[in-house]
């Protein structure tokens, strides 16, 4: 890693390719800088919010006339699916390498700001800014570990090094911070600005934003040193400033292990896919070549320096304090549970209640180093708590950011693959000759297709679906999802990342009419359930029974841009959950019928206007046992073109016609799959793993002849 590159000047490299008003943001920002030295899975498909849209195509088209520029500049940096974002390919080794370097070309001058060189220039105008902020150690390469994910269009990445020798006062470097947002608010007023901080960094993130509410700043607090007054080290601070200058080169070994998870910071670039022995060995060699590394925080925290930064990180926390009602931003907030330097979880539950607009991620195995532990992609998690955007308010359709392989590689290859395994997965396409095959040859390679289905239980069939598309066509496909599922409004400040979280990072969003086309205009995929919560939370007894409400909205949407629409089903739910007490047994249950009626009345309706069992979309959490774990079977049915179809916008006699006619084949779909799973020699788990264990684990186990 080129270490020496960090403290290159901000310039336009690759200016070319750029508006010749990027270039001179670029160019004003860049001297400015020297001048300063600074709970449920339920994706529905809101059939009467899409009728709207067709009836006021006039309207939605004016909105988008005001999205072309913006989307055309987007466009041209649009991800590719599963691109290599290159985490994990940097250890916490490298944060000692470049911390040496920067400490020893220290020149003792006022605090500064650099840009990494592996997070290079975003190609488009409007990718927002980071800035980030340190913790104690004031070097600048905290976010060593996310430097590479934060680079491509995503970020504008700077960091503030603040020298070793440097006794800036925090009301100093408020004002270091205050003169750069302060600046860039000036040149673009409408891109948000986020402020990463770190540990002592979240209490100067706070001081900011606190004093700046006229700019949209976003935060991203990581363990906030808010709570430095209840350390479980105050008993010692007063040995510390006591100690003689000849003891210190112990302290950083101490602080070391107060501050992080040692086996965790060494556990970062080690891949998941190894041997239990293979894992051990590669653990053993990380730690033994980075205990050594550790003596080298006495030459970053010198005794004189660690002192001065006790005395800032008190000095900081009643500053941020003071001030949290004048707090605006929105804010997230990262806590992990074993963190022996600071009570974070405890104050996560303070900061969630006193800050106006909080959400929280705990982190319950980690330490007080989170952004330099194993596991923690800080991309990821902002992905999952929706806090991207690159305007005012965040855009599902444009703001979005596809999977990346090494997220890819966590949810599919870690985080579900028992899941997976269990279920085996058998998924079939039917081609344009109507002959079925398995996989998805019968799917389109092109957009925009929409996908109409059953929705099972609890949405467990989204899984292995987002997989199965990700690998065999390396296509998203963006769910239309109820508007419960992006909400924070039953979030706690102990919420840890979640199922909602791997549903926003694989393409949910809410179910709008102009989300809906604004997808279609893209040329996207589309997933849309037509039972939406009904189906998703049926009762007992209803398994692979339609709640499709007489609406026939999204197929008149689908003519109008001539949208290839695919019926599909699928079956397997009651192979592998039992549902024990449904909606109606919680009903006539005191205490769950209360908390029924109390979610239900804060949460978003999306269906009031449609009568009887259909429009009821009353959220429950099913309870649920599982069951020895059987087969699920996917068939996608044959392609409907609705191009040349347009007369169905108007017309709809006929597309009521088309509607019946999709639902008539999801239905024949799941009848299907019902008759022919009963011929699959292998629905038992127990002989998918003889299989297995014969063939090897990676091996495709057989279904029955379509």
């Amino acid at each position: 890693m080129p270490v020496a590159a960090l403290h290159r000047p901000p310039v336009a490299v690759g200016a070319g390719r750029r508006s010749a008003r990027h270039q001179a943001r670029f160019a004003l920002r860049a001297s400015s800088l020297e001048a300063s030295s600074a709970a449920v899975t339920v994706t529905v498909n809101e059939s009467a919010a899409a009728g709207a849209a067709v009836e006021s195509k006039e309207k939605v088209q004016e909105d988008n006339e005001g999205l072309a520029v913006k989307e055309e500049e987007q466009e041209r940096g649009r991800l590719e699916v599963l691109y290599d974002d290159g985490f994990g390919s940097v250890t916490v080794k490298d944060y000692f390498a470049a911390a040496k370097l920067l400490c020893r070309d220290d020149d003792g001058g006022p605090p500064r700001w650099f840009s990494p060189v592996e997070c290079g220039r975003p190609a488009v105008d409007d990718a927002p800014l980071l800035l980030f902020l340190p913790g104690m150690d004031g070097v600048g390469t905290g976010l060593i570990l996310h430097h590479k994910s934060f680079g491509q269009v995503i970020f504008e990445v700077r960091c503030l090094h603040i020298p070793v020798n440097d006794r800036t006062p925090f009301e100093g470097l408020i004002q270091t911070v205050e003169k750069s947002i302060k600046h860039e608010h000036g040149l673009s007023p409408d891109r948000p600005i986020y402020l990463v901080g770190d540990s002592f960094g979240g209490s100067l993130a706070v001081a900011v934003a606190a004093r700046n509410p006229q700019i949209d700043l976003i935060l991203i607090l990581v363990n906030p040193a808010t709570s430095f007054a209840k350390t479980p080290l105050q008993p010692v601070l007063p040995l510390l400033e006591s100690m003689p200058s000849e003891f210190h080169v112990t302290v950083p070994y101490l602080l070391s292990f107060i501050m992080g998870d040692p086996l965790k910071m060494a556990a970062v670039s080690i891949e998941n896919n190894l041997s239990p022995p293979e894992t051990l060995q590669k653990l053993s060699d990380s730690l033994t070549s980075m205990l050594p590394l550790l003596s080298e925080l006495s030459d970053i925290i010198p005794r004189d320096t660690l002192l001065w930064k006790l005395k800032l990180l008190k000095a900081g926390a009643a500053y941020a304090n003071s001030r949290l009602h004048a707090v605006q931003a929105e804010v997230l907030l990262l806590a992990s549970g074993k963190d022996n330097l600071l009570p974070s979880g405890e104050e996560a539950d303070r900061l969630f209640k006193a800050l106006k607009n909080c959400r929280v991620r705990y982190f319950k195995d980690n330490g007080h180093t989170l952004l330099l532990e194993d596991g923690v992609n800080l991309l990821s998690v902002i992905k999952g708590a929706n806090m991207y955007r690159r305007g005012r308010q965040r855009d599902f359709v444009t703001d979005y950011l596809p999977p990346t392989l090494s997220e890819f590689k966590q949810t599919f290859d870690v985080d579900h693959k028992l899941f997976h395994l269990a279920l085996s997965p058998v998924m079939m396409s039917t081609l344009k000759n109507g002959k079925i095959v398995r996989g998805l040859a019968g799917v389109p390679d092109k957009g925009p297709v929409l996908f109409v289905g059953y929705h099972a239980l609890m949405g467990i069939e989204l899984s292995p679906l987002y997989e199965e598309f990700l690998r065999e066509k390396k296509t998203i496909v963006r769910g239309m999802a109820h508007p419960f599922l992006f909400g924070k409004k039953f979030e706690s400040s102990r919420q840890e990342i979640s199922r909602l979280d791997t549903v926003s990072m694989y393409g949910g969003l809410p179910v709008t009419p102009i989300n809906m086309y604004r997808l279609f205009e893209r040329n996207e995929f589309v997933l849309l359930y037509p039972g939406g919560v009904r189906e998703a939370l049926h009762r007992k007894g209803e398994e692979y029974k339609l709640f499709w409400p007489d609406q026939p909205e999204f197929v008149r949407m689908a003519a109008r841009f001539g949208v290839t629409i695919i019926p599909f089903g699928c079956v397997g739910e009651d192979d592998v959950l039992e549902l024990v007490l449904d909606y109606n047994d919680q009903k006539n249950i005191p205490g769950l019928r209360e908390w029924i009626e109390s979610i239900n009345k804060e949460a978003e309706r999306v269906r009031d206007s449609v009568k009887g069992e259909d429009g009821n979309q009353d959220m429950y959490l099913p309870a649920l046992l599982p069951k020895v774990p059987g087969r699920f079977y996917y068939l996608f049915g044959q392609p409907i073109e609705m191009k040349g179809m347009n007369n169905l916008v108007r017309d709809r006699k006929r597309a009521n016609e088309v509607y019946l006619r999709i639902k008539s084949e999801v239905e024949e779909i799941m009848s299907y799959l019902k008759r022919k799973r009963e011929e699959d020699p292998y629905r038992s788990i127990g002989q998918r793993v003889l299989y297995q264990a014969t063939w090897g684990a990676s091996a495709q186990v057989p279904t029955f002849e379509p």
